[in-house]
């Protein structure tokens, strides 16, 4: 086992467990859907939280994968996951009652949740700024406007949602959001689809 698959089943362990409370929490919402009034936020932001966890653990790959393993490290893993988590059980309720309106659950809950979103990418951004920094990398990385508009961009809209009281504004920068992690995936799907995806057959 290198130290990167020490690393990642921890932090991977810990991201799964956050993956395994939005699919649960949907999984009841759907369970009592003749009960409760669905709505469009729940869903949005808890599309928004596990698109934002399935993007970490790209960055882990990015990231983590040249490291060494260090016990700071594992604490910094220990840090972004762990906030994931305690954002991902605020998305939807433990228990839903007959006739609840879910958006009332989301105007309550919505500050922490994308806070703590919010503050997992900002520890990761900071690792990764000052990593690049420190090893004499950041003059050779190209990180392109993807990385100087989008970062700053993720982090106001992200703020805009969480503090914002108005409907039309925290319905908007989610809809920014989501398509903004949408155009990152299709990019994603595009350079796959450039290299003529992979080998099945091993040959």
């Amino acid at each position: 086992m290198d130290p990167f698959e020490f690393f990642f089943s921890f932090y991977g362990l810990l991201l799964g467990f956050s993956v395994a409370e939005l699919v649960g929490g949907f999984a009841r919402l759907l369970h009592e859907r003749r009960t409760v009034r669905f709505g469009y936020l729940t869903p949005l932001l808890a599309l928004f939280v596990a698109i934002d966890i399935a993007s970490f653990w790209n960055q882990a790959w990015v990231i983590f994968r040249p490291a060494p393993y260090n016990y700071a490290l594992l604490i910094v893993g220990l840090a972004v996951a762990s906030t994931f988590y305690v954002a991902a059980t605020q998305v939807f309720p433990r228990e839903l009652k007959p006739g609840e309106d879910l958006d009332d659950h989301f105007w309550a809950r919505k500050r922490l949740v994308l806070l703590s979103v919010m503050g997992a990418n900002l520890l990761i951004a900071a690792l990764f700024v000052g990593l690049i920094s420190l090893n004499g990398e950041f003059a050779k990385l190209r990180l392109g406007p993807g990385f100087w508009v989008g970062t700053p961009l993720f982090m106001v809209l992200t703020l805009a949602a969480a503090l914002a009281r108005r409907r039309w504004i925290v319905t908007t920068a989610l809809v920014v959001l989501l398509a903004y992690q949408t155009w990152q995936i299709l990019g994603s799907a595009k350079a796959l689809i450039d290299k003529g995806g992979w080998l099945l057959t091993g040959g």
